[in-house]
């Protein structure tokens, strides 16, 4: 066990340093109302960095005043993968589309404005943890890992039934960490899609504020954090353990099962606690997980 330790020691200091990286393509100190208003309510301000994420985005030279009054007014682009800087806000109410505008600057220092609903379905901020939750948010991509994942564990589970394999809760190993890593992940999964329905605010903090520290997050923040880490951990004696209890191929078709099922499991409890079926049935899958694992023990 002195190499998980070292592993976790290890990976806990390279992700802490991987949080503390931030990368600033430029500072700006206005203080005004809008840019207040917006720290308040959308959880960002000026001087925050984005990437652009879509084809192109389009800028607006002149003033958004003149554009609202629909004077002629100048545009240019900014491509792909090029970095802005938020350097300007202002609230304009007599506009009908949007009445959030925001001046930013790239990274050859144009300035520009640009609708705010129209900035973030066209960005995503530079913190590496925000560009990951950006990933997995998008439907396509969602479906197309489900479809994957489906099509997987079931494969594995019949090729685990034909050879007569380990796999977790059906054919288990006498440990208890591969039902415990199920069990977090069924619950991490619920409280992440509780959190898309009763805290998005907070949600969309963490979002443009990301960070591994469960401790300098509020509370119900720092609660998903300490699973995510907790499946981490979890998983890292999971695979120590699996490997001291089985052969090498059988270890490895375990392996893949477990993640099939931890993956069908994450699927299952995130979708079906958005209709509040998940709740009553993460409590019966508990149940059955511990029940089956020390009626076989």
């Amino acid at each position: 066990m002195r190499n998980v330790y070292h592993a976790i020691i290890a990976l806990l200091l390279l992700t802490t340093m991987t949080s503390c990286y931030r990368e600033r393509l430029h500072t700006f100190n206005e203080n005004t109302e809008d840019t207040l208003f917006l720290e308040g309510s959308h959880h960002y301000s000026v001087g925050y960095n984005f990437v652009v994420n879509s084809d192109s985005i389009i800028l607006i030279s002149q003033q958004p005043e003149e554009h609202v009054s629909q004077l002629q007014t100048d545009s240019f682009s900014i491509p792909r993968n090029q970095h802005l800087a938020v350097s300007d806000i202002h609230i304009l109410p007599q506009d009908s589309i949007d009445s959030v505008w925001v001046q930013v600057v790239s990274e050859k220092g144009r300035l520009g404005w640009i609708h705010e609903k129209e900035m973030l379905a066209s960005v995503v901020p530079t913190d590496p943890i925000s560009q990951f939750i950006m990933f997995f948010s998008r439907t396509h991509t969602m479906l197309a890992v489900i479809l994957v994942v489906i099509m997987a564990a079931i494969y594995i589970m019949r090729l685990s039934t034909l050879k007569n394999a380990h796999l977790v809760h059906v054919r288990d190993i006498d440990s208890f960490y591969p039902t415990l890593l199920c069990i977090i992940v069924a619950c991490s999964a619920t409280f992440y899609a509780s959190l898309q329905m009763f805290g998005p605010d907070t949600w969309q903090h963490f979002y443009f504020h990301p960070s591994i520290n469960p401790f300098v997050m509020p509370p119900i923040l720092g609660i998903f954090i300490t699973s995510v880490w907790a499946m981490l951990i979890v998983g890292i004696a999971t695979i120590d353990d699996v490997r001291h209890k089985l052969p090498p191929e059988e270890a490895i078709l375990y392996l893949f099962g477990l993640m099939g099922v931890c993956s069908l499991l994450y699927i299952i409890f995130s979708i079906s606690t958005l209709y509040y079926i998940g709740y009553p049935l993460l409590g019966a899958y508990c149940y059955y997980a511990v029940t089956k694992y020390f009626r076989r023990a």
